[in-house]
This record gives C-alpha cells, sequence and structure tokens, in this order.
C-alpha cells in the first residue's frame, strides 16, 4: 500500500519506519533538522529489544503529499492539526483515508455518531469549525495509539514499549479499508485491531490523560509521585471519577474501576507524561484535546466539574506563562 505519515516525528516515525521496512511505498512529512536529516542519512529505528534498522522513504515538508497516498496517518499534536487543515483536507479529498493519531477527543468526536449530539462542534479541539470545514469526516478513521516512543537526535527515533495501533470506523462500522490498514501493520510487526466502537478505546486512555499530564505540568512530577502522593492521589481519583461521568453521559460505559486505572499509572514508575516533556521543553501544551474538550462535552450534558476545571485553568495558564517566558 501506499502510505503518508504527516508529523513523522517519534510515533509518527516509528510508525513510518516500520511499514517502510517491510515493503511498504512510505512518505514522510516532517520539518526542520529532524526532516533534513532523515533526507541526508535515512530514518534510524531504534527497536525496544534493543535493534536498530535504517529505512530511506521519501521525505518532504509538503502535506500535499497525502495526494499520492491511499493512507494517510495524521500524527502532528491536536493543537497543530487547524493550520493544516484546509491543505490536508484538499490532498485527502472525498476518497482518501486519513487515520488520526492524536491523543484525547479529536475534532471528529460526534460525526457520524447518531443520537441528540450528532454533528456537534467542539471549539475546544476544532475552534471555529476550520477542521471540519475543510476535512471530510467521511474520509477519516479513528486511531487510539500506545507506543512509548521518543526523538533521541534529528534523524533517529526510539521504541521504548508498546507496539499496538487500535482503528475503527467512526460509524461503528468493519469497513475493507480498516481491515487493509490492520493487515498493513501487522504485516509491519504492529498490533492493530480493529474496533467498532473507537470512542470507547478513546476514553480508556484518556482517562488517564485527561488527568496525569496536567497534574504532571502543574506539579513536575512522575506518575508514580503523583499516584502515590496522597494529596494528589485523591485529587486524581476525584478528577477520573468526573471525567468517567462526562464518558457514561455520552454513552460510553468503561470496563475498568477509577482505581485500577490510578494503579495502572502507578505501575509504569518514574515516567515523564509528554505535557511534563513539552513543559521542559518548551513546546506548546496539548491542554484542550485532553481536559478542554472532556470540561465542554460535560457542559454540553449538564455536568458539574469542579476538579477538572479548576486544573483546566491552571494549566492553561501555566502554557501562557511559559510561551511569554
Amino acid at each position: 500500500m501506499r502510505f503518508a505519515v504527516v508529523g513523522a516525528g517519534a510515533t509518527g516515525g516509528f510508525l513510518g519506519g516500520l511499514l517502510a521496512r517491510a515493503g511498504h511505498d512510505v512518505t514522510l512529512v516532517a520539518r526542520g533538522a529532524h526532516l533534513e536529516a532523515m533526507r541526508r542519512d535515512g530514518l534510524r529505528v531504534r527497536t525496544a529489544d534493543g535493534g536498530e534498522f535504517t529505512v530511506r522513504p521519501r521525505c518532504t515538508d509538503d502535506v500535499g503529499a497525502v495526494a499520492g497516498a491511499e493512507v494517510a496517518f495524521l500524527a502532528v499534536k491536536a493543537h497543530a492539526v487547524a493550520a493544516m487543515a484546509e491543505r490536508l483536507g484538499a490532498a485527502v479529498g472525498h476518497d482518501g483515508t486519513l487515520v488520526t493519531l492524536q491523543n484525547g477527543i479529536p475534532w471528529w468526536y460526534f460525526e457520524r455518531l447518531g443520537g441528540p449530539l450528532d454533528g456537534t462542534r467542539l471549539e475546544t479541539v476544532d475552534p471555529g469549525g476550520v477542521i471540519a470545514g475543510h476535512v471530510d469526516p467521511r474520509a477519516v478513521v479513528g486511531a487510539v495509539t500506545y507506543p512509548a516512543t521518543r526523538i533521541v537526535e534529528p534523524g533517529v527515533v526510539e521504541h521504548v514499549e508498546g507496539t499496538r495501533f487500535s482503528i475503527g470506523e467512526l460509524d461503528g462500522s468493519r469497513s475493507e479499508r480498516c481491515r487493509a490498514i490492520s493487515r498493513a501493520l501487522v504485516e509491519s510487526g504492529l498490533k492493530c485491531p480493529v474496533r467498532t466502537d473507537i470512542r470507547k478505546d478513546l476514553w480508556l486512555k484518556l482517562i488517564g490523560n485527561a488527568v496525569f499530564n496536567p497534574l504532571s505540568a502543574l506539579t513536575r512530577a512522575s506518575l508514580t509521585a503523583i499516584a502515590t502522593d496522597p494529596g494528589t492521589r485523591e485529587l486524581a481519583l476525584a478528577m477520573m471519577r468526573e471525567a468517567v461521568a462526562v464518558a457514561e453521559a455520552v454513552g460510553v460505559q468503561l470496563d475498568l474501576t477509577v482505581e485500577q486505572r490510578l494503579e495502572g499509572a502507578a505501575g509504569v514508575g518514574e515516567h515523564k507524561t509528554s505535557m511534563l516533556q513539552d513543559v521542559e521543553s518548551g513546546r506548546p501544551l496539548e491542554i484542550d484535546a485532553l481536559v478542554g474538550a472532556v470540561v465542554e462535552i460535560g457542559h454540553l450534558v449538564g455536568l458539574e466539574l469542579a476538579r477538572l476545571e479548576t486544573v483546566y485553568a491552571c494549566v492553561k495558564l501555566l502554557d501562557t506563562t511559559l510561551r511569554k517566558a
């Protein structure tokens, strides 16, 4: 298959590298020093088992390259999507396939859902409707990513753990395109289950991300520290309960308790969340998709979310302060 990866950083580079190694036609869309290194030396991927390989796919900074692919993976941060929505939507068109790999609540959450909130636009993740106005939701396949990866230097991606990319149609159908994408990823050494309720998978991951990411950014603490300190542990549990209430209000029933989710996070160890890494590196924080959208949905269904709202306000101010520094 012909693939494009828009945002071939850590996760996108890892995915694109494995697809290229398996013999697929891959184009990587990136920028800056990372792009130049991949153009010059190829993409090096260090695997979790200590191995390493190099591939030389096409590399560009032109989002328009998506037009030549059967399937495009969108691997940029959620807050970067709106700026490229017009070019991306034109390149994907009505017949292409766009697999979205963003964390948190995506702009398409209520598209093709049915029910009273069908088609509702979330201002936090699609301000002004820019993305929805340019990207056809029929082209979208939802996804939830689990690999932990990082760029150790320009052109070099390191895989730490995890190989699962769950995918699913927005309307819950089991389409041939999802089965084809799944086959290609499995052949490349990844796990790719096709889900009939991809939104449930989103919430299962989000219950942790909406809590641990902002708390770690505010406290500079690891997952273990947040989960074991008496004060932050109780706050994390209360925030999770609020997030679960939002999920249930929009018809998603989760199969684990907040206590189980907390213990799972505690078992990860001295891991720094992606938001804490962004704080330390001076990058914009991915707040709205992880926390703001949960609060917005909660308000749509009439819930009071005192703790999530408070933490959301604090981390938004932190992001503003860091940008001015």
